[in-house]
C-alpha cells in the first residue's frame, strides 16, 4: 500500500501497524482479547488513499475515548506521533480479520472535540468534495481551539457550607465576611480571589487566603480562556437616530407574516427552504422571528453570513435580539484567542445562537433548530482550498443531520438555489419551499436605475472636450454632474468599481516594441499601486502570487518611458478629487476609499462604516466590499463604474456573477423616504444581465440563464467538477491531465453513465505562483454520477488531492 502524503515517498509499510503483522510493531500480549476496545482514526495528515476513507485501526487502553474525540498516535514506521479524530469505537470486529496483538495503541486523550452528527458531516465532506478524511475533521475545528491559545489556569474559591457553631469560632472580622459571602447568590460563584475581595470591599486577597485556611472557602484550579483582541464597538456608536428603539421588534409586514408562519411550521423537522426578498424587504427581520422560535422550543441557530467582519449592522441586530441567551460571532477580525473564546462558549452551551462567515458552519452547537444562509448566491461560502467545500451546501447537509430547517435567504438567489424551486419536467418536484418578499418595508420604492453608454459618454466628452482624449477617465459626465448634485443637496453617494489599485496595463508606448509589464510567476499582469512613501511614487504588484516591485520607469527593451492604463479604485479616487473635490467639498475626511488595500482588518472596516452612517464621511467608493448588506438611508446616489468588469471573463457564470452584482450594489440607494438613482456605466447597455438587473427583474433573468444553461449542458442543469492539474514543469502539468481526463472518460464508459469529460485544457490563467496550470472538467446528470466517477479513478489512484492536483467539486468559479 502506496502513501499519497504530500511530502512522504511512496513506502508499502507506512500503515502496516493497521494492516500487516509482519512489519508491524513487535507482538504485544493482549489481556482480554474478546473485550478489547478498538478504534479508528482518522489522523490529521493528507492522507488520500481510498482504502483508508475510514481511518486507521488502534487498541484504545484509556478510558472514555469516543468517537469525535481527540487523540495522539503513532504513525508509520517509525512511530511517529501525530493527531487525529477518533471517527469510530468498538471491538475486534474493527480489525477487519487482522491480528489483534499487532496492532499499536493510542498514545494519549486530548478530550472531547466533535459530536457524532459532525463525525458524520464529515464522512460526507471527505467522500463528497474529495479530501482526505482527516484533513476534513481538522478543518472543522479552528487552529486556536487545537492549540488551545488563551488557556490558563485560575484558581477560584467555592463558600463552604458551615453551621452556626463554626460560624461563632471564627475571629471577628473573618465572621463578619463569613455572613457577606453567605449573603451572595448561589448563581454569582465561582469567585477569583480578586474578584471576591472587590465584592467584599477588600484592598487586597490577603483576607480572602484567610478564609480558606480557616475552611471559609474552598480553593481549586479551573481552566480559563483569556482573549485579547480589537472588540467590536458598542452598537450605539454610529447608529443612526431613526432606527428603531433595540428593545421593540417591528412589526412584521403581511408577506414577512407568512414567511415566519410558514418556515416556523416546519421546525422540528428537516426541510429546504428559499427566500427570496429584494433589497431593504426586510429578510433579517424574518430570520430573527424564526430564531426566536427556535430558541423558545429549546434548540440552538447558526447564521452564516459571506463575510461577518463586512456585515456589523447584521451582528449587532443578532447580539440586540439575543443576548440573554447567548450569541457568540465568528469572523476573521477575531484574535486567536478570541476565536478560541467564542468556539468554548458555544461548546459549553454559553452561546446558543452563532453567527459567522463560512467556517461558523462547523460551530459546535447541540440541538439544532435552525441553520440560516444570508445572502446564499454569494461566491465566498466556497473554500478555495482542501477541503474545497460550499458552506451553503454543507449547512443544508447538517440541517438534514440535525432535522432543522434551513433557509437560504437573496435578493438575487444562485441558479442553483432556483433550480431547486422548479418543479418543471425536466428538474421534477421542487427540492426547496419557495418564500418571497417583493416589497420593501416601509412601503419604500426600489431605486430607479439608469444605463449609461460609455462610448456615447466618452464621445460627448471629447466633443465638449477635446483635449480629454489624452485622459482615461472613469466618470462619464452623467455620473460626474449627478455626484456633484448629490453631494450639493446633502446626500450620500456610493460607487463600485470591482477592481483596485491605481492601473492595471503597464507597457511600452511603441507598437513596435511590445512589451508588457508582467508577473515573473505568473500569467498576469501586474497592477500599479500608487504610495508616496516607495521610491518613484509606488510599486507593481501580482494579484495572484501577491509578488511586488519597485515601478519601472522605462522599457527595459527600447528605453522609452513607460505608460500606464486601465482604472483601478486609486485612479478612481484622484478623480474625485480633481473634478470635484474643491467644487463640492471632497477631500481625505469626507471621502473614503474602501478595498483590501485600505482596509486591512475587521476594526478598519467597522470604522470607515460608523464615519459614513454618521455622515463625516459623504462619499464611499469601493470594491464589492461595499455592495454586502449595509443600509445607509441618507445615499441617494449609488454609481456602477463600470459593470463590465466580470461580465467578459471566460467563465460561464459571467452573466449570473454580474447580475447579482448590479443588484446588489444598486440595493443600496434609496433606504429611505428622499428615494435613490441608481447609474450604470457600461460598455455593453444591451447586456440582458445588466439590462434585467436595472428594472429589478430577477425571475427573468434567472429564467432565461437557466433555459441557456439547460442548451449548454452546463450547471445547474447538469453537475460538474473541476480538475486542475499544476506543476513547474508545463508538460509534466499537461500529462497529468491528460492522464486524469483518460480515466475519467474510461469510468463512465465502465459505470455506463452518460457525461461529458472537456480537455485537457490550459486554465485561463494558465501559470500562477510558478507552476503551470491544466484543467479538466466532467459534466453529469446528477450529483451521484460524478461521485460515483471520481470514486472510482479515487480508487484506481489517478485522482489524488495533493500539492499537484486540485478536485473541485461543484466549481463556482473556471478561472
Amino acid at each position: 500500500m502506496a502513501s499519497t502524503s504530500k511530502n512522504s515517498r511512496p513506502d508499502d509499510t507506512l500503515f502496516a501497524h493497521a494492516r500487516d503483522p509482519i512489519t508491524s510493531a513487535a507482538p504485544t500480549s493482549v489481556p482480554g482479547l474478546a473485550t478489547a476496545r478498538f478504534v479508528r482514526v482518522a489522523v490529521e495528515r493528507g492522507i488520500d488513499a481510498a482504502e483508508l476513507s475510514e481511518g486507521l485501526t488502534y487498541r484504545c487502553d484509556l478510558p472514555g475515548v469516543a468517537p469525535g474525540d481527540r487523540v495522539r498516535v503513532p504513525l508509520g514506521r517509525g512511530n511517529k506521533p501525530v493527531r487525529g479524530i477518533v471517527v469510530e469505537a468498538g471491538g475486534i470486529e474493527l480489525l477487519d480479520g487482522y491480528a489483534p496483538e499487532k496492532v499499536k495503541a493510542i498514545l494519549e486523550h486530548d478530550g472531547g472535540g466533535l459530536s457524532a452528527n459532525m463525525v458524520e458531516l464529515a464522512r460526507w465532506l471527505s467522500s463528497y468534495y474529495v479530501c482526505p478524511l482527516g484533513m476534513v475533521l481538522s478543518s472543522m475545528v479552528p487552529a486556536a481551539v487545537k492549540r488551545a491559545t488563551g488557556r490558563r489556569a485560575e484558581v477560584v474559591v467555592e463558600r463552604v457550607a458551615l453551621d452556626e457553631g463554626s460560624t461563632a469560632a471564627l475571629p471577628k472580622n473573618a465572621r463578619a465576611l463569613t455572613l457577606k459571602i453567605a449573603a451572595l447568590p448561589d448563581d454569582r460563584f465561582p469567585f477569583t480571589p480578586k474578584t471576591l475581595a472587590r465584592e467584599l470591599g477588600l484592598k487586597t486577597t490577603a483576607s480572602v487566603s484567610r478564609l480558606v485556611k480557616l475552611g471559609v472557602l474552598s480553593a481549586r484550579k479551573r481552566d480559563v480562556i483569556r482573549d485579547f483582541g480589537w472588540t467590536e464597538p458598542d452598537p450605539e456608536d454610529g447608529e443612526r437616530s431613526d432606527a428603531p428603539a433595540r428593545s421593540v421588534p417591528p412589526s412584521l409586514t403581511d408577506q414577512q407574516s407568512r414567511v415566519v408562519e410558514g418556515v416556523g411550521a416546519a421546525l422540528g423537522s428537516f426541510s429546504a427552504h428559499l427566500l427570496r426578498g429584494v433589497t431593504g424587504s426586510g429578510k433579517t427581520e424574518v430570520y430573527l422571528r424564526l430564531i426566536e422560535r427556535a430558541l423558545a422550543a429549546g434548540r440552538s441557530a447558526i447564521v452564516l453570513v459571506p463575510e461577518i467582519a463586512l456585515t456589523p449592522q447584521t451582528s449587532r441586530r443578532f447580539r440586540d435580539r439575543f443576548t440573554a441567551l447567548g450569541v457568540s460571532v465568528l469572523h476573521s477580525g477575531l484574535s486567536s484567542s478570541q476565536r478560541h473564546g467564542e468556539w468554548d462558549r458555544v461548546r459549553r452551551g454559553m452561546s446558543r445562537v452563532v453567527v459567522g462567515a463560512r467556517s461558523a458552519v462547523f460551530a459546535p452547537l447541540e440541538s439544532l433548530g435552525l441553520i440560516v444562509v444570508d445572502e446564499e448566491h454569494d461566491s465566498s461560502y466556497k473554500q478555495d482550498q482542501l477541503p474545497r467545500y460550499n458552506a451553503r451546501d454543507v449547512a443544508i447537509k447538517r440541517a438534514q443531520l440535525a432535522g432543522c430547517p434551513v433557509l437560504l435567504g437573496s435578493a438575487t438567489p444562485s441558479l442553483e438555489s432556483w433550480a431547486n424551486v422548479k418543479t418543471d419536467g425536466q428538474n421534477g418536484p421542487a427540492k426547496f419551499s419557495l418564500w418571497e418578499l417583493r416589497h420593501r418595508v416601509g412601503g419604500g420604492e426600489m431605486p430607479r436605475v439608469e444605463i449609461v453608454d460609455l462610448a456615447t459618454e466618452r464621445r460627448v466628452r471629447a466633443q465638449n472636450d477635446p483635449g480629454s482624449v489624452r485622459r482615461q477617465h472613469a466618470l462619464g459626465p452623467t455620473l460626474e454632474v449627478a455626484i456633484g448634485k448629490t453631494l450639493d443637496a446633502g446626500g450620500q453617494v456610493m460607487l463600485l468599481l470591482n477592481r483596485r489599485g491605481f492601473a492595471h496595463y503597464i507597457a511600452c508606448p511603441d507598437p513596435r516594441c511590445g512589451w508588457v509589464l508582467t508577473c515573473d510567476d505568473c500569467d498576469a499582469t501586474l497592477v500599479l499601486h500608487k504610495d508616496r512613501s516607495i521610491p518613484r511614487g509606488g510599486d507593481v504588484a501580482c494579484h495572484h502570487c501577491l509578488a511586488r516591485r519597485i515601478m519601472p520607469r522605462v522599457c527595459p527593451t527600447c528605453g522609452k518611458a513607460v505608460v500606464v492604463f486601465g482604472i483601478g479604485t486609486q485612479r478612481l479616487e484622484e478623480e474625485l478629487l480633481r473634478s470635484l473635490g474643491e467644487a463640492h467639498g471632497l477631500d481625505g475626511r469626507t471621502m473614503l476609499r474602501v478595498d483590501s488595500d485600505t482596509m486591512e482588518s475587521a476594526r478598519d472596516y467597522f470604522d470607515a462604516l460608523g464615519r459614513f452612517a454618521r455622515g463625516e464621511v459623504r462619499l464611499l467608493l469601493g470594491t464589492q466590499m461595499i455592495a454586502k448588506g449595509l443600509d445607509f438611508p441618507n445615499v441617494r446616489l449609488v454609481g456602477v463604474v463600470n459593470a463590465d468588469t466580470s461580465l467578459n471573463l471566460p467563465d460561464f457564470r459571467a452573466a449570473e456573477r454580474t447580475f447579482q452584482l448590479v443588484s446588489q450594489v444598486a440595493g443600496r440607494a434609496g433606504r429611505s423616504k428622499g428615494g435613490g438613482r441608481v447609474i450604470v456605466q457600461t460598455m455593453e447597455p444591451r447586456s440582458p444581465s445588466i439590462v434585467l438587473a436595472s428594472r429589478h427583474d430577477y425571475v427573468t433573468f434567472a429564467d432565461q440563464e437557466l433555459e441557456i444553461r439547460r442548451r449548454s449542458g452546463l450547471p445547474p442543469a447538469t453537475r460538474m467538477a473541476r480538475i486542475v492539474c499544476r506543476d513547474k514543469d508545463a508538460a509534466k502539468a499537461s500529462a497529468s491531465a491528460g492522464r486524469v481526463a483518460g480515466s475519467l472518460s474510461e469510468s463512465l464508459g465502465l459505470l455506463g453513465i452518460t457525461g461529458h469529460v472537456e480537455g485537457p485544457a490550459a486554465c485561463a490563467v494558465d501559470r500562477t505562483h510558478g507552476q503551470f496550470r491544466f484543467e479538466v472538467t466532467i459534466t453529469a446528470g446528477r450529483a451521484g454520477d460524478i461521485q460515483r466517477v471520481l470514486a472510482a479513478c479515487r480508487s484506481a489512484g489517478v485522482l489524488t488531492s495533493d500539492a499537484h492536483t486540485a478536485v473541485d467539486v461543484d466549481p463556482v468559479s473556471l478561472m
